[in-house]
């Protein structure tokens, strides 16, 4: 990964114009199903985006040096010099590598971005009569909801997943909930989503 694509000053685009990816799994030989000859093959790779988890396939460019885990520019294209051109893919298009993967790199994007996500629960409202969002993370019923509304209220923002959960009893891995509503809305078709597709 090259200096300018970890600080975000490739180009000329700014680190919030930057979309990163992290790559689940990397196949230098290409996929499996493509019936071309070795050589003309692509190298590729699957990825996730940071921002709103958007699954990748990568093709890569030549000479790339990607791994699994590898934080990389996938737009704009100026910023872009390990990709040579992605696509959007369904969860089941994955390759079995980096299913296998998903759940650890999408924990670590929720660590390096603990403010947007601590920010849902900050900022939650209802979203009909009768559902919160709060309501639609698992594990949070109307208790929970209550409880963390009534904190909200009483003592202000919550400041980190493990201030959470010192200040709600009851919530135990505030965190592994982000987490598993993420991997829900990618694998399961949810009415609500509450954190794929939706942009920074």
């Amino acid at each position: 990964m090259s200096d300018a694509e970890e600080s975000g000053t490739a180009g000329d685009a700014t680190e919030e114009e930057v979309e990163y990816a992290v790559v689940l799994d990397h196949l230098p030989y290409g996929r499996p199903d493509d019936d071309r000859p070795q050589h003309q093959k692509p190298e590729i790779a699957y990825a996730v985006g940071e921002q709103a988890f958007d699954l990748f396939e990568l093709t890569l460019a030549d000479g790339a040096d990607v791994s699994i885990g590898d934080r990389i520019v996938v737009a704009p294209d100026a910023d872009r010099d390990l990709v040579q051109r992605y696509r959007e893919i369904d969860h089941d298009d994955l390759s079995r590598g980096a299913e296998q993967e998903l759940d650890y790199v999408i924990e670590e994007i929720v660590e390096r971005h603990p403010d947007r996500f601590l920010e849902y629960f900050n900022e939650a409202q209802p979203l009909t009569l009768r559902l919160h969002q709060l309501n639609v993370l698992p594990g949070i019923g109307e208790k929970l909801r209550d409880d963390i509304l009534e904190s909200r209220k009483r003592e202000g923002p919550f400041e980190s997943f493990e201030e959470m959960e010192e200040r709600i009893s009851g919530l135990h891995d505030a965190k592994g909930t982000v987490v598993e509503r993420i991997i829900e809305e990618l694998t399961e078709d949810v009415k609500y989503r509450a954190f794929v597709g939706e942009e920074e």
